[in-house]
Order: C-alpha cells, then structure tokens, then sequence
C-alpha cells in the first residue's frame, strides 16, 4: 500500500484502498462512506447509539467485566444486586443445582439488565468453560466455597467467594494455594473490611488513641455440633435439584427438601467450624486486622461457658464472645447496641466499639467523640466488590486477599477446635499445626466425596 492510500475493510472481509488527494489529505469520510456503499453494503449501522460508545458516562459493553454466578440463593441475591448497581459490570450467566433458583435468579438480572442475555447452567463447569467470563461469585453453601473457587480460578476467572471460604483449614490452604499458582485476583466476601465505621474503628485502634492494644472482643454464634439427619424424602429430579452435586465433598446423606432451603446449616457435615465461622469470618477478621495480625493466628485458645480466650504472641488478648442468638441474649460481659456483627477493641487509655448500626470511642469509660464517619450497613456489599472488580481491573490484591483470609479463617478454625474438644490448643502458625495434640491436628482436614471428578 502506497502512502497516498489508505486500507478498509469491506462488509466481505476484503481490503479496500481509497485514494488520498495528492497533498496527503485524506478524501473526506462522506465520500469514504459514499465509495464503500456502492461496492457493497456497509458491515455496521450508519448511527450508533451514544451509549454504545461509551458517552453519556455510560461503560461501553466491550469495556464492562463478564461476571458468571456460582449459586444464588438470599445472600447472593443481595450481593449480586449490588455488584450490578455497578456501570461497568453485567452477569452474563448463573450455575445453580437447583431449578427454581436458576430461574429466580435469570429472572432478577434479566430485569436489572433490559435484556433477555443472561444463560443458565446447572453444571457450574460447563459456565466456567466459557472463554468470555471474567470473573465469578461462589455464594453457594459453605461446602462448596473452596472447590468451586479453585476450579474457576483454574479455568482462568477471577474469583470473589462468599464466607467462610472452607469447611475446613485445609480447604482455606488449598484455597489460598491455588489463588496463587493461577495468578487470579480473590476477594473473601468479609465485606465490613471495606465499611467505613469498621475501617475508622481498626484505624483508631491502630493509631494509638486508645492507648496500647490490650485485649479484642469479637462476637460469634454459640458453636453448634448438629449431627442429626433429617428424614429421607425422594430424591426429586437431577434436573430439579441434582441432589449428589448439592451435597458436593460432604458424605452422603438421603435428600430431604428442608436441606436445601436452608436447614443445613447448624450441621457439621454442611457448616464451617460449627457455626463459629458464620459470623466469626467477620467478627474475627476484623480483630486479626486491628492487632496488625493478618499474617499470623493467636497461638494459645482456651473455651469456656461464654467464650474461648486466644492469645497472640505480641500478648494480646483476642475473646470470642458467645451470642444464643445474633439479635439478643449476649453473653454476661458483652453489651453493645451497634448493630449485628458488633466488635471492641480493648486498649490502656481507652475502647472503641463498632457494628454494623454506628462506632462509639470511650476514653478513661467516658464517651469520647469521634471524627464525622460516613455511616454504612455492614451488610452492603457494593463497597467491597467496587474493590474487587478495580483489583481485576487493577491486578492488584483486594482487601482480603488470599493471605487475609487464610490467616484470619484459621484463627477461627481453630477456636472452634478448642470447644469442640474442649480444651486448650497451643498452635504454632509457622508450621501451621497444634502442638503436640494429634487429636486436634486431625481436624484440621475432612474427608471428602469427589462427585463432580
């Protein structure tokens, strides 16, 4: 091609020189237009909508990320709906086992979207095997977080997976393994990290305005070892409900319609760490983060009635305050009204208290005033995946990468060990196992099904 020409592409695939006027300027784009017409018709529309281009502050498709969704239930409900309040992101498809969720859930983003483009998969290997999904939320059952994760991120996707991420310690470090051999972005869905009175209350902890860190209160369910199954009811339809790839690397057990509405958990088989994980994912990595611990674990839990008592290495002291239930009926030494989720972090000079409802600073016992703090809902997740989706953009770590998790889900783990055994556990977070108790080092792992090999 001479530098008098320049080269199109015609509707055929064809090249196309058009003449240039003997000065270099380019022929007008009108007569480019009008010589292209007559040879054959043009491969694009004349007009082209402003938003398709990206005007209009609108993110152009070619721009936006392809979320696929791994199990939607409530939660991912919530969480998805946040995620695609977001401009430059769209869910192109949802994997589910169960039909009716399927279904609900193509039927919510399809309204949010405008369009009829969002696909459904009951095999979740069959969605990840798409070459155009960027990235994936794992919301299913706890059972499922850590296998489903690190298959998508094998298959190349980023991965923001709800918590807990495991059912056991070595799913959260096959987890974070696998994180890290792919190279892909993870986000633990411990969304208070990226609220703003949670975020204020670490700083001030960390600061030094209340003095030298001394002990941190977190609250979590009282434990729970259900091991009773249900009474077995026919198993409906694979179709319907694929009952074997509902129950994944847990033991069998006989299909029962409560299950997978909801009524797993409370089970050991189902749940992570005996219910301590379900706020404790939270509550306890909040404290990790205030004693600049996300790094390492406590090294000693002891249980009792109302609580287990950690202690880390830099002496301080880390309580997991037992709650009968998530509304009311706090432990004898825990009262707050800041909301669910709540946490206190303890120092010489002072406290500092926050839940998902507000944060309030005490000085020498007396309220203190605090700075003005944008108040958010612990339980918005917007604010958290804003995070995740710029780190994917970004390839940088989010706010609870894989290391924030793994150390901050083992501390759990294994306070949750200490009751079950109900007993003090000395734990080395270098080796990564109890010290000399074989009992406890077996917990650390369970059995698992390979249904979906």
């Amino acid at each position: 091609m001479t530098n008098n020409q320049v080269q199109t592409t015609g509707s055929s695939g064809d090249s196309r020189s058009v003449e240039t006027t003997t000065s270099g300027s380019q022929v007008t784009r009108r007569q480019v237009l009008a010589g292209m017409a007559a040879g054959a018709a043009l491969a694009f529309p004349t007009i082209v909508p402003a938003r398709a281009l990206g005007r209009e502050g609108a993110v152009p498709p070619s721009e936006k990320i392809n979320l696929g969704v791994i199990g939607i239930g409530p939660r991912c409900t919530y969480v998805l709906t946040s995620m695609l309040a977001l401009e430059d992101v769209r869910c192109a498809a949802i994997a589910d086992v169960q039909k009716s969720r399927r279904e609900a859930g193509k039927t919510l983003v399809d309204k949010l979207a405008g369009n009829s483009d969002c696909m459904l998969y009951r095999d979740l290997r069959e969605m990840i095997a798409r070459k155009d999904i960027d990235a994936v939320i794992v919301a299913t059952g706890d059972r499922w977080h850590t296998p489903a994760s690190i298959l998508a991120a094998e298959a190349g996707k980023d991965v923001y997976c709800e918590k807990p991420c495991g059912l056991s310690i070595k799913n959260v470090q096959d987890l974070a393994a696998a994180m890290k051999r792919t190279g892909r972005i993870f986000q633990a869905g411990t969304q208070r990290r990226s609220v703003p009175q949670f975020q204020s209350a670490v700083e001030l902890a960390r600061s030094g305005k209340i003095g030298k860190l001394d002990t941190l209160h977190a609250s979590v369910y009282m434990p729970e070892l259900g091991n009773t199954w249900l009474p077995g009811e026919p198993t409906p339809p694979v179709d319907v409900c694929d009952w074997n790839v509902w129950l994944g690397p847990c033991p069998w057990r006989p299909y029962n319609s409560a299950y997978v509405a909801g009524k797993w958990r409370g089970q050991y088989d189902f749940e992570s760490g005996a219910r301590l994980l379900d706020w404790g994912a939270h509550t306890v990595d909040q404290c990790q983060w205030a004693n600049s611990a996300d790094g390492t674990t406590p090294i000693e839990f002891e249980p009792s009635p109302i609580g287990i008592t950690c202690r880390y290495a830099n002496g301080v002291k880390l309580f997991l305050d037992f709650l009968k239930t998530p509304f009311g009926d706090r432990s004898p030494n825990w009262n707050t009204k800041l909301g669910l989720c709540p946490v206190k972090f303890v120092g010489s000079e002072g406290s500092v208290e926050v839940g998902d409802d507000g944060i309030e600073m005490k000085l020498g016992g007396v309220a203190a005033s605090t700075e003005k703090i944008r108040k958010t809902r612990g339980i918005d997740a917007q604010l958290h995946a804003r995070n995740f989706f710029d780190c994917v953009r970004s390839r940088k770590p989010t706010i609870t990468n894989p290391d924030v998790m793994l150390y901050s889900h083992i501390t759990s783990f294994a306070a949750s060990f200490s009751w079950i055994l109900g007993r003090k556990l000395t734990y080395d977070p270098v080796k990564h196992e109890f010290v000399n108790d074989a009992e406890a080092n077996s917990l650390r792992s369970r059995p698992e099904r390979n249904c979906w090999a």
